[in-house]
């Protein structure tokens, strides 16, 4: 685990952000991104979008890649 989290940047419907996220949960976004057939810009729009103002984005992003792997493994095989 890399502990520390390191700062990304995006583009949020046409504006520069940056993010510090573990690279566990970069990668885990990433690829959720990539299952989705989604730009990994669009994805976090999404997820800002959908955030309340309680929360950074850096938080959501955790929250949804927690979210959306709790969801997947509770799927019947």
């Amino acid at each position: 685990m890399s502990g520390r989290p390191v700062k990304r940047s995006l583009t949020l419907r046409g504006h520069r952000t940056s993010v510090s996220l573990e690279d566990e949960f970069w990668q885990a976004f990433c690829e959720i991104a990539k299952a989705k057939g989604l730009a990994i810009n669009k994805l976090a729009a999404d997820i800002d979008e959908e955030r309340g103002i309680e929360s950074g984005l850096a938080s959501a992003i955790r929250l949804y890649v927690l979210a959306y792997y709790r969801a997947r493994d509770q799927q019947p095989l």
